[in-house]
Formats: C-alpha cells, sequence, structure tokens
C-alpha cells in the first residue's frame, strides 16, 4: 500500500475482506446448519470450538496489557468479563459449556481440551500470539471478524433448530447473546482503526490483521472437515465420536 486511505475507504476494504474470506463460506458450516451433520459430528465442532472460546479472555487480556491507554482500556474490559462472566452474569464461555452439556459431552473433558484436534490448538494460540506480539491497532484489528458474527449467528441459530432433534433452545443461549455483544463491539474496534491506522503501512497492517483473523477461523474448520467428514483422519489422541 502507497497512499492513506480515508477512513471510509479502509472501513470499504475491510468489509471486502470480509465478504471474500468469512468462515461462514466454509463447507464445513454449510454441513452443520443444513442439518447435514450425525451428533458425533456436530460434538466434535462444539468441542473443538470451545478452544477457541475459553481463549478470548487471554487474548484481550494479552492485548490489554500492552495498553497505555485507559480509555481503550475501560472500553475492552468488557469484552473479558462478557465471556469470563462476572457477578450473577454467567458469561459467554459457561453457556458454551451448556451447549456441550446439552451434546452430552463430560464438562471435565471439553474444559480440559484433551479431545481438540492438534490443529485448532495451534491456530487458537497463533491468534493469542499474534495479539500480544503485533503492534496494538493490528491487536484491534484482528477482532473485526465480529463485523460478519452475526449473519451466521442467525442462521446458526435458525439452522441447528430446525435440523438437529437434538438441540434445544435453551442450548443455543451463547449465539443469542453474541447477536447484540457482537455489533457493541466490532463498531468500536472498527472506528478505533479508522481513527489510528494513519500511515499506509498501518493501514496495510490493519487489512492483513483481518486476513490473519480469517485465516484462524477457516483453519480450524479445515481440520474439522478433515478429520470428521472427509476422509476422517481423526488424528491419535483426538476425540472420538463413537467412543464418546
Amino acid at each position: 500500500m502507497t497512499k492513506i486511505l480515508s477512513p471510509e475507504e479502509l472501513e470499504e476494504e475491510l468489509r471486502a475482506i470480509g465478504a471474500a474470506q468469512y468462515h461462514d463460506k466454509h463447507p464445513f458450516h454449510k454441513l452443520l446448519h443444513g442439518g447435514k451433520l450425525n451428533k458425533g459430528q456436530v460434538q466434535a465442532w462444539a468441542l473443538n470450538r470451545y478452544c477457541y472460546q475459553s481463549a478470548v479472555p487471554r487474548k484481550d487480556a494479552a492485548l490489554m496489557s500492552r495498553c497505555h491507554d485507559r480509555e481503550l482500556r475501560r472500553e475492552w474490559i468488557h469484552r473479558i468479563t462478557d465471556h469470563d462472566g462476572e457477578g450473577p452474569e454467567e458469561g459467554g464461555i459457561e453457556r458454551w459449556l451448556v451447549l456441550t452439556d446439552g451434546l452430552g459431552l463430560d464438562r471435565d473433558y471439553v474444559v480440559s481440551r484433551k479431545g481438540a484436534l492438534p490443529e485448532t490448538v495451534f491456530a487458537v494460540e497463533a491468534y493469542v500470539n499474534f495479539v500480544r506480539e503485533k503492534t496494538l491497532v493490528e491487536a484491534v484489528a484482528s477482532s473485526l471478524t465480529e463485523l460478519f458474527a452475526p449473519s451466521i449467528h442467525k442462521e446458526r441459530i435458525s439452522g441447528m433448530l430446525e435440523n438437529y432433534d437434538f438441540i434445544s433452545d435453551d442450548v443455543m443461549a451463547y449465539f443469542k447473546r453474541r447477536l447484540t455483544q457482537a455489533p457493541r463491539d466490532a463498531n468500536f474496534a472498527l472506528e478505533y482503526c479508522k481513527q489510528n491506522a494513519r500511515t499506509p503501512e498501518a493501514q496495510q497492517g490493519v487489512l492483513d490483521a483481518l486476513r490473519f483473523k480469517t485465516h484462524v477461523l477457516w483453519a480450524q474448520l479445515d481440520a474439522l472437515y478433515l478429520a470428521y467428514v472427509d476422509p476422517g483422519m481423526i488424528p491419535p489422541g483426538a476425540f472420538v465420536p463413537d467412543a464418546a
């Protein structure tokens, strides 16, 4: 990138990345939302996705630990409590565990991450390390997949409730809450990037950060597809649906 984009142009470029690369287009999601997976495959998805959900507060704490801007910390801290919970609010991680409970998975086993695919763990930790090591504006930009999350949550809620008799309304609480949380968080992060990426290099970093995050999400679904759909190569030590 050799020229400075206007804030509006930068947003347009970011939204174009999401339109082209967000993981709603992955074949695994098409199968999941369309009722084409069996219960064991849905269990594998929920178990592996827990690794990502449980890493979000660690990622956000890593970002805050580097931030000297008190106002940014004040805004960002609710992301941690949104997932970990605070007081009577159970938090997103607990709501995800309600989902895995409802799918018949042992909670201690899910939390241990022992059955997670190695590719899942690798991708998730790469995301945490990215936020820890890159510039602050790049770290913020990596969260911008939230711009595109509400549509996939809506599709997931309706598709899974309609197509799976082992999915009930109460276990979909995580996704329902994110319908309001994700847009709030994404709008703040978008404005922060538009105001603080003020050089061509910084703007390129913001765009690349979003691309990186789409790769993190896509890689997790690639691993699920290869292990549990086709060709069914479950690595040693990973969750085996029939064994569960």
